[in-house]
């Protein structure tokens, strides 16, 4: 998320926002008011995060999210790439924006090659506020001279999404994963993001909370719940792609998502090789090796510098065997299947 322009197909962030309008000042003003009366937990590596409606957030991720919710407008042809968290942020965001921009860029020269994938397209939710500066971003005049589609990344659930989003009728994709998977990625990528000074918790300490929702974002399985009604209910414009099924068969998932994105692979792209030079680019065993991954530094937010290389583990499925106890996969399985019961979802 660099602060100088990226290529077409990201969204450009100002090096110095303009000062938000009264409006914006209104709403954090109602926000300030909402935050005192929300609960407040440490979780396994944030201190006082928020339970908003049913989920919990780090104050100034929640502050971006209510002011998207007053301020941001979606247009038809926007993208949203909405994830949890280690369900694959990385990689989809640079297929996307591979897929997206690939009659623009050679192979052998790509941006990918020395430009991290967390730099393609901003956070909605992050950007919108700087506490560091007490800057409230416009909204409008950030996004007017951004060619469209505007492609914009989200951790946020699909129900605290700005109502433009669904009025709009705009496509999202959204990724799930193993939620076995999805805790022992976690655990990892926050040790080694934590800030200094916060204590290091246990894999079994992290894992109750986990169990119990109190992350980030979370719960995990409301998260899912969320984006899977909305794909439900329109299946036109939300995609849902499972990790493990990105592992197993990637020519056919990135077809997938091409065709979403409304770039499909034409039949000689793929003879031609485009396709197989698009999944090979955005491999975690080629981007986890490149130089620009493993050093260097991605600043989201006055809390939150995470280091290139902390992107990067194993990209794998599985994973959780080799951590898990028995009894620990076994709660984690029935949380899913209780959570998850006659709704379709499978994780297996």
């Amino acid at each position: 998320m660099a602060s100088s322009t990226p290529p077409n197909g990201s969204t450009s962030i100002p090096k110095k926002p303009e000062n938000g309008t009264d409006e914006m000042q209104e709403t954090v003003s109602k926000y300030d008011e909402i935050l005192s009366t929300l609960p407040t937990k440490d979780d396994w590596i944030f201190k006082n995060l928020v339970k908003y409606q049913n989920t919990w957030y780090i104050p100034d991720v929640l502050k971006g999210i209510l002011l998207a919710q007053a301020h941001f407008s979606a247009l038809p042809s926007d993208i949203f790439l909405a994830t949890f968290g280690k369900f694959g942020t990385t990689w989809i965001k640079a297929l996307t924006f591979t897929i997206m921009n690939r009659n623009r860029f050679e192979f052998e020269r790509h941006p990918l090659l020395t430009m991290n994938p967390q730099q393609c397209f901003p956070f909605l939710e992050v950007f919108l506020f700087r506490s560091q500066d007490n800057i409230f971003v416009d909204i409008k005049r950030r996004y007017r001279s951004v060619s469209s589609p505007r492609v914009i990344s989200v951790h946020t659930p699909c129900m605290h999404l700005p109502e433009s989003v669904t009025r709009s009728g705009c496509r999202v994709v959204y990724v799930t994963r193993d939620p076995n998977d999805i805790f022992v990625s976690s655990w990892y990528h926050m040790q080694k993001a934590r800030a200094k000074g916060r204590r290091e918790l246990t894999l079994e300490g992290s894992f109750d909370m986990f169990c119990e929702g109190v992350y980030q974002f979370g719960p995990y399985w409301e998260h899912v719940l969320g984006y899977h009604d909305a794909a439900t209910k329109s299946p036109q414009n939300v995609l849902i792609l499972r990790f493990e099924d990105i592992k197993e068969n990637p020519f056919d998932s990135v077809r997938k998502l091409a065709k979403h994105l409304g770039y499909p692979f034409s039949l000689k792209e793929e003879r031609n090789g485009i396709l197989e030079k698009t999944v090979n680019l955005c491999s975690f065993d080629h981007l986890s090796n490149l130089e620009v991954n493993k050093s260097g530094v991605q600043k989201f937010s006055s809390f939150n510098s995470i280091e290139n290389h902390v992107f990067f583990r194993k990209g794998g499925t599985g994973d959780w065997k080799t951590h898990l106890t028995k009894e620990m996969a076994d709660r984690i399985n029935h949380i899913t299947k209780e959570r998850f019961k006659g709704t379709g979802i499978t994780h297996e």
